[in-house]
């Protein structure tokens, strides 16, 4: 069985157990690694470390090896071992924030809200980890996989290379019940942590709409949240690194982290 791998980075300067950032890779839930997202937000990255924030990264299974919900299984994984290990490699286990990039995103997501709810399947052994999350910074994340359906989706359930159906193993449209299960905006309630909402306005592949429902539920279940809507910008690049942004960021961690 393949093991999967985290990175831990730590501030040059820094004092009694920094609060960790927790870094959630994009790629459709297909590709990528732990070092993906980091290539076109390198000053966000930097500035983390600079700013005394202890830093992670971590793999999980592609949904063409095993389809959901392994790897949200995967990723409770990898953050419950960054919390028992805490004291180990030297940073605040209860000062810990995810923050997600697309398919990541909506890892990150799903994991914080649903954090709070006994949700045995989504856990190894289904034993529900110790950990909890103190905040988000979700980029661009699919929210409600049920409102994600383009208007022409294939009602004869052919659209072998639709990441939402091989993650799920069907199409929302046949699997309702799952695509609702691994839906993050399920499991919103007032008890769920602040999340910061970073979107594109011009998102080919995950619409701002779906940040738009993502905020207007948290709004309604009174769980703080900001939605930064980049104009004109695609699903991911450079133009998410901006000193707008990078204030919006660290201004949002330093609130609930530090």
């Amino acid at each position: 069985m393949k093991k999967h791998l985290l990175d831990i980075y730590l501030p040059a300067k820094t004092g009694t157990n920094p609060p960790l950032v927790i870094w959630v890779h994009g790629g459709a839930w297909m590709l990528n690694d732990k070092y993906a997202d980091m290539s076109y937000m390198k000053n966000t990255v930097r500035s983390i470390l600079e700013k005394g924030y202890a830093f992670a990264s971590i793999d999980y299974r592609y949904s063409t090896t095993a389809p959901f919900p392994a790897l949200i299984q995967d990723c409770n994984q990898a953050v419950e071992f960054l919390y028992q290990n805490a004291a180990k490699y030297g940073y605040d286990r209860n000062r810990i924030a995810l923050v997600g990039f697309s398919a990541g995103g909506h890892l990150a997501s799903l994991l914080a809200l649903s954090n709070n709810n006994p949700v045995p399947d989504f856990y190894v052994n289904r034993k529900k980890p110790s950990f909890r999350i103190k905040t988000v910074v979700d980029f661009y994340g699919p929210a409600d996989f049920l409102a994600l359906l383009p208007r022409n989706a294939s009602l004869a359930d052919t659209a072998a290379a639709d990441p939402m159906k091989t993650l799920l193993g069907a199409s929302p449209l046949r699997r309702p019940d799952l695509a609702k299960i691994a839906s993050p905006v399920t499991y919103i309630d007032k008890n769920d942590p602040p999340f910061l909402i970073i979107q594109g306005e011009k998102d080919e592949s995950v619409p701002a709409y779906q940040s738009v429902l993502l905020s207007s539920w948290l709004t309604l279940a009174q769980v703080k949240n900001r939605l930064i809507i980049v104009p004109g910008a695609p699903h991911y690049g450079p133009m998410f690194d901006s000193e707008f942004n990078q204030k919006a960021i660290f201004d949002w961690l330093d609130t609930y982290l530090k």
